[in-house]
């Protein structure tokens, strides 16, 4: 049974870290209005505050996320949350770098929901697929418009068009997936990949995530521009004179996000 006294969606600060768990482990994290609204309000904590540097995005239960919880739309629920989208993530992410950790499966509108994260963990045989097709629907929660940017072209459609899942090593050896993890060990291997960002300037990390989003949109006329615009006020930063003397001295950083 649902326990209604705790948060569709929670959350956990851990070292510059922000962990968010989707919590309705007895529909397997099936997505209505409360983890759209507990999804998207995480996302604004974490862009919102200087303290946290990277998210962590995983579910309850041994399982990520099975998609649309069909009975909430039944009832008239929508799994959409303002521009954010499906989910409160698929039309607007984080500005900040999120990582999904999976376990058991992300399916359907749970596979969109990690493909707006921006790194993904997964454990060994994690099932992740899109097989809305299988029921007459379309997998319109970005899966159709982020595959083909990160995944070779009939790869893309045999997934889109026979609505298989398969394992994470397959998404591992197409690049989709970053790192595999032991069973029960994909949170723990996202911490070890966000520890690796925190350490790093926030500036430009921040105008490194937004250079590689954004340059699907750019030309090749005005592509060193548009990362000029976006990477210039990080050269002249106190950071980026820090890191050149920490680098020198032999010494940790200290950064000031200025």
């Amino acid at each position: 049974m649902s326990d209604v006294s705790q948060p569709a969606v929670l959350t956990e600060r851990l070292d510059g870290v922000l962990v968010i768990t989707i919590n309705r482990p007895e529909v397997r994290n099936a997505v209505n209005a409360a983890v759209a609204e507990g999804i998207a309000h995480a996302l604004d904590e974490l862009d919102g505050d200087d303290a946290l540097q990277v998210g962590i995005l995983t579910g309850a239960g041994g399982f990520f996320c099975a998609g649309m919880d069909l009975g909430a739309f039944v009832k008239g629920e929508s799994p959409w949350f303002g521009d954010r989208g499906f989910a409160g993530i698929a039309q607007r992410g984080a500005k900040k770098p999120l990582i999904a950790a999976i376990e058991g499966f992300a399916v359907a509108g749970g596979f969109e929901v990690a493909l707006g994260c921006d790194l993904i963990v997964a454990a060994s045989g994690a099932k992740m697929g899109i097989p809305e097709v299988k029921r007459s629907l379309v997998a319109a929660g970005g899966a159709l418009l982020h595959l083909p940017k990160r995944m070779p072209y009939h790869a893309v459609m045999e997934l889109a068009l026979t609505g298989d899942p398969w394992p994470a090593e397959r998404f591992h050896e197409l690049g989709v997936v970053n790192r595999i993890a032991e069973p029960g060990g994909a949170v723990a291997a996202a911490q070890e990949l966000a520890s690796a960002i925190v350490k790093n300037g926030p500036l430009a990390v921040a105008a490194s995530k937004e250079i590689v989003q954004k340059q699907f949109d750019w030309t090749s006329e005005n592509a060193w521009q548009e990362q000029v615009a976006i990477s210039g006020h990080v050269f002249a930063s106190d950071d980026a004179k820090e890191g050149a003397s920490a680098f020198k001295e032999k010494r940790d950083p200290v950064w000031r996000n200025a």
